[in-house]
């Protein structure tokens, strides 16, 4: 995929307007990423192309601010701890 679809994928869901003491780990961006894919029904990418992605944009995966948001975010939350709902 082009750097078009990791931009895209980083300005509908990651944000840095919340307060958080950690940001998301690799994982955690890997598995918002694949809810975001598949909300807009395309096939995500490997964890190593987003890892390239996120840095080409100049976001460290393993240390970083960033917290999720949108309905990838709430997909992600869903899919992730079922049991809360």
């Amino acid at each position: 995929m082009t750097a078009t679809h990791f931009d895209r994928f980083v300005a509908e869901v990651l944000t840095t307007d919340r307060e958080t003491d950690t940001g998301l780990n690799p994982d955690e961006l890997y598995g918002l990423y694949t809810s975001w894919s598949l909300i807009h029904k395309t096939q995500p990418e490997s964890p190593e192309a987003l890892r390239a992605g996120l840095q080409a944009l100049g976001i460290d995966p393993d240390n970083n601010e960033l917290s999720m948001t949108g309905p990838a975010a709430a997909d992600y939350i869903i899919a992730s701890a079922p049991n809360l709902i």
